[in-house]
């Protein structure tokens, strides 16, 4: 056995792992470097032993010793994903310019009483009217980038937070809101734009921190109140908020719709939209809020509502904005689909909490590997000649991004490693040589 062993690592790869090694031992920070290339090189099921396996350490590492970093080793999954946060807002957002964070919560089914924090959950993927599935569910915090190579927008997990029932970390929202709290901590002077559905708000966006917009759809029965009225001379409090608001309803019946110009979902097109200013008190107390109506195809009424509370906010900006959000719905997928994230077995409660954010900041890694190494103009290319059936194809995808860096980690195996070992080439034509001098003997 040997337990200090380790295969080459592509320089171009090891380069953003480098960034994750403050946070590690330096024998951790090796454990988190050859799990991280078996995840992203493993072909098969990611499970913990998968990992290793992945890697080409099957033989030379005890498989207790990849358990071990994830239910026992000293790091912090928070500190990961911020670490991940970074990397990708340092290599794919413009210095200085404002972040666009997504939210959503995801389920990773699992099976077995004994799975951490496991239990029934919403699952809009399930089969059936239910709509519920047994397993882990996860708040996940994604950032929107554009990559030049792709014209939709991107959505890179870097964090997630585990819901558990009957704490209070069951509330979606709080951990939601601790995360960007934390990340904007981590971002002084730099504008964050949060990004959710319609679930994603309530009381703690009282407790957002400076910097820190959110904007998400707006229930059709909010109860939503006009700004407080200019104070009187007259004895007692002065009002904290103005007269209850009719329905979105009534409202968009006689509101001024104006034309907008907008890009969603790759498409450029003009909409009717009205927005006010007024207050949300119950979600966001005295801060001010924007609601803007859609009207896309009908004369009268609303499609959709939006509430941001941005100051001053540009309409088109705020529609395109939330037409993002499916980016994140997108990477999720890909999560799931691409990368293996939930395929672990384990059950221990720091094991299951410390696995999915690790594989995130994996799948984060492989989105940056490609976008400022790993991208060639003719991979579009070579993808539709090895599949002809792909004739629009013009962009590469997820699947050619993973492919693609697969390729290299296990290349980058056969390295030659002294100038005087053979290469697997030279091996080869030696044993075909071999074989036809037995054939010759016999």
């Amino acid at each position: 056995m040997l337990p200090d062993a380790v295969l080459p690592v592509p320089a171009s790869l090891m380069t953003l792992l480098a960034v994750f090694s403050p946070l590690f031992t330096a024998p951790s920070f090796r454990t988190f470097t050859m799990l991280a290339c078996g995840f992203l090189a493993q072909p098969g099921k990611r499970t913990v032993c998968g990992m290793l396996a992945g890697a080409g350490l099957s033989r030379l590492w005890p498989h207790d010793r990849a358990h071990c970093f994830f239910s026992r080793a000293r790091w912090n999954p928070d500190d990961l994903g911020i670490c991940a946060a970074k990397l990708v807002i340092s290599l794919l957002v413009p210095d200085g310019g404002p972040v666009a964070v997504l939210i959503d919560d995801t389920l990773f089914r699992r099976r077995g009483k004994r799975v951490w924090a496991s239990s029934w959950f919403h699952d809009g993927s399930a089969q059936g009217p239910a709509k519920t599935g047994y397993g882990n569910n996860w708040v996940i915090l994604a950032v929107r980038v554009r990559l030049p190579m792709i014209s939709r927008p991107v959505a890179v997990p870097v964090m997630a937070k585990l819901v558990i029932k009957g704490t209070s970390s069951a509330s979606r929202l709080w951990l939601a809101r601790r995360m960007v709290t934390r990340l904007a901590q981590e971002l002084p002077g730099r504008q964050v734009h949060v990004t959710a559905d319609s679930a994603y708000a309530g009381e703690e966006l009282k407790q957002l921190p400076p910097g820190v917009t959110w904007t998400t759809r707006l229930r059709s029965n909010a109860a939503l109140c006009g700004l407080p009225p200019e104070r009187t001379r007259k004895r007692g409090r002065p009002r904290v908020k103005g007269d209850r608001l009719p329905s979105l309803a009534k409202i968009a019946a006689t509101a001024a719709f104006s034309q907008v110009t907008v890009t969603r979902y790759g498409k450029t097109e003009i909409i009717a939209a009205a927005a006010f200013t007024c207050l949300w008190y119950s979600v966001t107390g005295a801060a001010p809020v924007t609601v803007i109506l859609i009207r896309d195809k009908p004369k009268t009424g609303y499609d959709l509502a939006l509430v941001t509370t941005e100051k001053s906010p540009d309409v088109a900006q705020v529609i395109e904005r939330y037409a993002a959000r499916w980016a994140i719905e997108v990477a999720i997928e890909d999560a799931k689909q691409l990368f293996g994230t939930g395929q672990a077995r384990n059950r221990a409660a720091r094991a299951v909490e410390r696995t999915i954010p690790f594989m995130l900041a994996c799948q984060a890694i492989a989105v940056c590997w490609y976008a400022t190494a790993g991208h060639h103009p003719a991979d579009a290319e070579a993808r539709r000649l090895n599949a002809p059936w792909y004739t629009s194809k013009t962009e590469p995808s997820t699947a050619d991004m993973t492919a693609k860096l697969r390729r290299v980690i296990i290349a980058a195996r056969f390295k030659r490693v002294y100038a005087d070992q053979p290469e697997p080439e030279e091996i080869h034509a030696i044993r075909l040589a071999w074989e036809d001098a037995e054939d010759l003997a016999a």
